[in-house]
């Protein structure tokens, strides 16, 4: 089973098609969406979501993937059940990243410092993160700086930020989920 989180662009199409390609390395994808207007109430959401999807799954090898601000989120949920997870040009610091964009910055920041001290470095290898050379809105450069010391990072050499085609991918996604 693969969970799929949506980046702040809730309604592109191509979360569609992203997930399309996800069925083939694993024919159960499913979507945990959010409001992404209400960060705390987002955070209880997803835990809950995503607490049920695993109730109904016999998946020994369930992965969270997010793509931007779904890669925040999938990173934090994932870490929280103990997840895998593959983030996809993640926005590390929404509450200064997306100002003007999003409802209530001050939550994201509530979240960031609520979160377990030194989360990552108790997650450690338990990420996977692929990065866009072409990403228009993350400075990726300073996500790979973040992110390297504790996960595998792979760059990828012609993706936007919305990251529309996975497929040359798909086999290290499906590495890392069975790793």
């Amino acid at each position: 089973m693969i969970l799929y989180l949506h980046g702040f662009d809730a309604t592109s199409p191509g979360n569609h098609e992203k997930m399309r390609q996800l069925q083939f390395i694993d024919k159960d994808v499913r979507l945990v969406s959010y409001s992404t207007q209400h960060p705390k109430h987002d955070m209880q959401q997803l835990l809950n979501q995503v607490s049920r999807q695993l109730q109904q799954s016999d998946d020994p090898a369930p992965l969270i993937m997010g793509v931007g601000l779904g890669a925040f989120w999938a990173e934090r949920i994932g870490f929280l059940n103990r997840l895998r997870a593959v983030l996809i040009n993640p926005n590390l610091s929404p509450e200064i990243d997306m100002v003007g964009k999003i409802d209530r910055p001050e939550e994201y920041a509530d979240i960031t410092s609520k979160c377990i001290a030194s989360f990552r470095s108790k997650n450690e290898a338990n990420a996977l993160v692929i990065l866009s050379r072409a990403d228009d809105v993350n400075n990726n450069a300073l996500v790979c700086d973040v992110m390297s010391e504790y996960y595998q990072v792979i760059w990828d050499e012609e993706q936007p930020h919305k990251f529309p085609v996975l497929a040359s991918h798909l086999a290290q996604i499906v590495a890392f989920k069975l790793g």
